[in-house]
């Protein structure tokens, strides 16, 4: 059963994140909360992490994971960023967007998009999600907590627990996250394109 872990939203306690920041070194997977809902999350190179949460997730090979960053700087490591999109990315960062884009290698090849070698990456403006980013010293591979036929994602700890306590290893209460997916922008292109419309405004790239 998983580990209920309850969180300061506003000042995170440091010896609750090491905690989690722990488990998700010995390789477990946690669910927490971001500025657009909850998301499932591990250690980049958790083969078994990945696995679980395709499984969790009924995901197919298109589907495109996320890169959690801690910053613009950490989120340049793992994808790339061309002039053209370094200075509407960096305006848009923190905040509830998922940018689309091709991977360097740095990112294990079981999470990019099988065809198009790119991978999801954000920056999120959620205290927690941003704690537990810094603590774990590397991006969090991660996917919206959206389970199959659902139509929203879960956004309460308590329900996260109820579906999927016996599934992950730790859900981390820390207040109501957002309750919208990101927004998702799709820069492999070339000009960035709307691949979802959620919680971040897209009216500049229509």
């Amino acid at each position: 059963m998983a580990e209920l872990v309850e969180i300061h939203p506003d000042n995170p306690q440091p010896r609750l994140i090491r905690r989690v920041a722990q488990t998700i070194a010995d390789g477990g997977l946690v669910a927490y909360p971001t500025d657009s809902c909850y998301a499932l999350g591990c250690a980049l190179e958790n083969k078994d992490g990945i696995e679980r949460i395709i499984r969790i997730r009924q995901l197919d090979s298109k589907h495109h994971f996320t890169l959690m960053c801690h910053d613009f700087a950490q989120l340049g490591q793992f994808v790339i960023v061309d002039n053209s999109a370094f200075r509407t990315i960096k305006s848009l960062t923190p905040g509830p967007y998922t940018f689309i884009m091709k991977a360097t290698k740095e990112v294990p090849r079981r999470m990019m998009h099988a065809k198009k070698h790119s991978v999801g990456a954000r920056i999120p403006q959620n205290t927690t999600a941003l704690e537990l980013v810094a603590e774990v010293g590397a991006p969090l591979l991660s996917s919206t907590l959206l389970l199959p036929g659902d139509d929203d994602p879960l956004t309460h700890a308590e329900d996260v627990m109820d579906r999927l306590g016996n599934d992950v290893d730790i859900v981390i209460d820390s207040g109501v996250p957002g309750t919208v997916p990101t927004s998702v922008i799709d820069f492999t292109g070339g000009d960035p394109v709307v691949a979802r419309a959620g919680a971040g405004d897209v009216s500049r790239f229509e």
